[in-house]
């Protein structure tokens, strides 16, 4: 497969890799692709890798895709949950991982409430680090398999419009891909609250529209983000049916518009609020698509990044 290599060992976050390094992972996506809808699924890529998954906040979505991805390409996997861990008892994240690590690990993908944790642990730890999120800071993979969907809906993304809807500021989504997508060439704007939008988005070079029936009319793609109340410590918003009443997308509000959108969710989604189900389940999302890409993705992030240390 790709002979190529990433300009990184890790994967800490979109900010730190380049325009060719994405290509490159879409690239190796595209050929994993195939291997997971083929009849025998598995590859023997990682046979003598072992990976810990380290999730020190909960995960279904992110954390089965990766568990997935590292069964496909045959590495040996440790599963490791703080909710029932050491940590629990006051064990550091260097004395956890330390403790992992001496199990000799060649890599972990983590996720952490923490901004910064997979920063802190590259620079203090050998194995090469996955960032499967932290806190709101960033999400790499998903804004990688979000880009690598949208290019199979619509394209090259150079110079496409693409709207992020919602919770723009406690969305590690929201940072990941607009990095992402300023990298692939496309314009990005963000709608929502202005509660949840933060005042100083701009100098990320993205637009801002509050009214979302005018950011619709406006994007090729709209990239549609979770309410995060579990990370709302005040009320943002009034009520979540008045969220839905002024930010929600049901048909009637895309059937009035003047051309067809594509939509998008990283999951999971809070139907009725975000989206309407007549919206979220019909033929212009690709929300499926993208859980399907998001297996191809993490296995091409798995490969080239434990590509460096064979």
């Amino acid at each position: 497969m790709a002979d190529k290599a990433l300009s990184t060992k890790h994967l800490l976050g979109i900010k730190y890799i380049t325009r060719e390094d994405i290509a490159l992972i879409f690239e190796t996506a595209k050929e994993f692709k195939q291997v997971i809808n083929r009849p025998i699924k598995k590859v023997p890529s990682l046979r003598d890798i072992t990976i810990a998954n380290l999730f020190f906040e909960n995960s279904t979505r992110t954390k089965l895709s990766f568990e997935l991805a590292e069964k496909r390409l045959s590495a040996d996997v440790i599963n490791f949950s703080s909710s029932s861990s050491s940590v629990k008892k006051g064990e550091t994240l260097l004395d956890t991982v330390n403790n992992i690590l001496s199990m000799k690990v060649d890599m972990v993908v983590m996720r952490h409430p923490a901004p910064g944790a997979p920063m802190f642990l590259s620079k203090h730890i050998d194995a090469s680090i996955i960032n499967a999120g932290d806190g709101t800071h960033e999400h790499p993979t998903q804004a990688l398999l979000d880009a690598f969907s949208m290019q199979e809906a619509i394209g090259d993304l150079t110079g496409k419009r693409i709207v992020i809807v919602g919770d723009i500021t406690h969305s590690r989504v929201a940072l990941s891909n607009i990095y992402c997508l300023q990298k692939l060439g496309a314009e990005v704007m963000v709608s929502g609250p202005p509660t949840l939008i933060p005042q100083d988005i701009g100098a990320l070079g993205v637009r801002v529209e509050y009214d979302v029936k005018k950011a619709l009319e406006w994007c090729d793609i709209a990239n549609v983000l979770r309410i995060q109340l579990e990370r709302q410590n005040i009320k943002y918003i009034p009520s979540l049916r008045e969220y839905s009443a002024y930010y929600g997308i049901d048909k009637r509000l895309l059937d009035s518009i003047s051309k067809k959108i594509t939509i998008m969710h990283p999951g999971p989604i809070n139907r009725g609020v975000e989206l309407s189900s007549d919206v979220a389940d019909s033929d212009q999302s690709i929300i499926l698509q993208q859980v399907e890409n998001g297996v191809a993705i993490r296995m091409a992030v798995l490969f080239l990044v434990a590509g460096l240390k064979q």
